[in-house]
């Protein structure tokens, strides 16, 4: 397994490298998330632009429309994350079982709507629809190392839909910070908690979501981090984790790859080949 290079020599590969992939990514229109025994990560989620917060960057996304061909080269690939990961054919199909269930509203007390929101999470995690149905072209890619997956789509939607669903991100620690679900083995104790995002794009979020449950008959812990980037009408969104924890390493690579790359497809630029900036 390949070491963690130093923040400066990370910064310069960037630098050099300027965001660019392998451009044999797998696409897909939509994608679901994966089944039993592996897990998809999520991670953090950071400010919309229109928001005073420090984590908020200016609007500097490029003026392009995303085609498909163009969703399918902005996808990262093996050499924009560190570590021993493997692409794979199968992330349209992969499913995450432990975030299959009925959100305990009693948990809530008087706030039904929180005890919504929350529901709406776990749905759009299980479904890989964080940010809901995508308006235009999307690509879907995915990659695996032990028993993590890591998920990673670009997609176009309407800007209402993005100032929405980023704003809706934001008050999901608050509002879901603990809460119970109960599926298939019984009872899950979910956890969501804010994760910081890179200061990339127009605005991002980031989030940490813990699910225990059982699986087989035996305790099982699910942990993902998610993050989500927007630029202009168009986003990123990274998930990765599984049941041996958190990849918030991997997430940050795939967003400050992946950003650069996308940014570069809307200039109508062609993004460099990055042959393993890891290796």
């Amino acid at each position: 397994m390949a070491r963690r290079p130093s923040r400066p020599a990370r910064v310069l590969a960037t630098a050099v490298a300027a965001g660019a992939l392998l451009t044999t990514a797998a696409c897909s229109d939509g994608g679901s998330r994966s089944s039993g025994t592996a897990a998809a990560a999520a991670t953090p989620l950071a400010a919309d632009s229109a928001s005073p917060s420090p984590t908020a960057s200016p609007m500097t996304s490029p003026p392009g429309r995303l085609t498909r061909a163009g969703a399918r080269t902005a996808l990262i690939t093996e050499g924009d994350i560190e570590d021993d990961w493997t692409q794979v054919k199968s992330a349209g199909r992969w499913r995450e079982t432990l975030l299959v269930g009925k959100v305990d509203v009693a948990d809530f007390l008087t706030a039904k709507t929180d005890a919504a929101d929350c529901q709406k999470l776990m749905d759009s995690l299980y479904g890989d629809a964080l940010l809901g149905r995508t308006a235009g072209p999307s690509a879907l890619t995915g990659f695996q190392d032990g028993d993590s997956r890591l998920l990673y789509q670009v997609a176009a939607y309407t800007p209402k839909q993005l100032d929405t669903a980023l704003a809706s991100l934001r008050t999901l620690p608050a509002k879901c910070a603990s809460f119970t679900a109960t599926g298939k083995g019984g009872k899950r104790a979910v956890r969501v908690t804010e994760q910081s995002v890179p200061n990339e794009g127009d605005a991002r979020q980031g989030l940490r979501v813990t699910v225990q449950g059982a699986m087989g008959g035996s305790p099982t812990t699910l942990t993902l981090d998610v993050a989500v980037v927007r630029v202009g009408d168009d986003a990123i969104t990274v998930t990765a984790g599984g049941l041996g924890g958190g990849r918030p390493d991997a997430v940050t690579d795939a967003v400050e790859q992946g950003t650069q790359r996308l940014k570069d497809v809307l200039a109508g630029k062609t993004p460099a080949p990055n042959p393993g900036q890891f290796d």
